[in-house]
């Protein structure tokens, strides 16, 4: 009997320390920034997922968290100012979107944790060491643009076997636009194809870049990946249809609006990807030893509607390699 005794102390002291811990964490409530160069609308679904995500592993929003939110509109020369305010109120931690939303998150702090998110090149444009040891403050998840020019070329070229000139629309005021035009040049040269770049780095320059394309006759345009082309993804859509443009992006997101296809990973899931780190941080991991993930599932998608409009015949063997098919 006394050894029952002490069973059913041990598991009230363990019950009632459970409890404290629950509520010493529920006093806890951490402040968390999200700084996003993007319009505010193109992160609806992503910052669902991310608080989703943290909701999953135990985080309630007004009693564990908060959120203060900071968006650039596309204005990358306000990033550094808003990162600024996101150290100013004092967050214990921030989320940010693309290299140039995570290089004004690092600029603005050595100290605060930082989980990037859907950065094309973090090694490359030195926002961290490597990805299996980032060191400092930042760790995240990686969109692997970089390594997926190249793949989005080849299934172009699938669709359009007489594909000879394309046109490259890039925002030069994103470091990882560099190497990822690099990569589609390379591939371009190995398939025998001529590639023009254009740069945009605001809605008044799409209008420019799409007549500069259809002047200079291009046969189809890629989108490299960048904030500014999600924002104007309707803009993209109308100005490829009214230029006759078949077209390729980074995000799936571009073709439900309207673009022709996409492959890579998918937006609104690294948001969701993100909540773990955020979590591991919360719990007392330190970000640097924190490796960068890279996401291994890719997604291609299709949007019929547009081929029909434009006059464009998709392969079959494309088709069956679709995960979305938009018709």
């Amino acid at each position: 009997m006394r050894f029952i005794g002490l069973v059913v102390v041990l598991a009230v002291d363990l019950a009632f320390a459970v409890l404290a811990a629950q509520a010493a964490q529920t006093g806890n409530i951490y402040r968390i920034g999200f700084l996003g160069p993007g319009a505010e609308r193109i992160y609806t679904d992503s910052l669902l997922r991310l608080r989703t995500g943290l909701r999953e592993r135990g985080y309630a929003e007004g009693k564990q968290i908060v959120f203060e939110y900071r968006f650039a509109d596309d204005r990358y020369e306000r990033l550094p100012g808003l990162a600024a305010e996101l150290v100013r109120v004092k967050v214990d931690l921030i989320v940010v979107h693309s290299t140039p939303g995570t290089r004004a998150a690092k600029r603005a702090t050595g100290t605060i944790p930082i989980v990037m998110v859907n950065v094309a090149d973090p090694v490359g444009t030195g926002l961290i060491a490597s990805l299996a040891h980032p060191g400092g403050n930042i760790t995240g998840v990686s969109n692997i643009d970089v390594g997926l020019a190249a793949k989005r070329l080849e299934l172009l070229k699938e669709v359009l076997p007489k594909l000879s000139l394309l046109g490259v629309l890039r925002n030069p005021n994103n470091a990882s636009g560099e190497p990822q035009l690099r990569e589609t040049q390379a591939a371009a040269r190995s398939l025998g194809i001529e590639i023009r770049s254009f740069d945009v780095r605001d809605r008044t320059e799409l209008d420019t870049a799409f007549s500069l394309m259809a002047n200079a006759r291009t046969d189809a345009f890629m989108v490299l990946g960048d904030p500014l082309f999600l924002s104007k993804q309707k803009q993209i859509a109308n100005l490829a249809t009214t230029k006759r443009l078949p077209s390729v992006f980074a995000r799936n997101e571009n073709v439900e609006a309207g673009g022709l296809m996409s492959y890579g990973p998918t937006f609104a899931e690294q948001f969701r990807e993100a909540a773990t780190y955020v979590d591991k941080i919360l719990k007392g991991a330190k970000p640097g030893d924190l490796p960068v993930e890279e996401p291994t599932r890719m997604y291609l998608v299709i949007n019929l509607k547009t081929a029909k409009a434009l006059g464009v015949t998709i392969p079959q063997s494309v088709l069956l390699r679709a995960d979305q098919v938009i018709e």
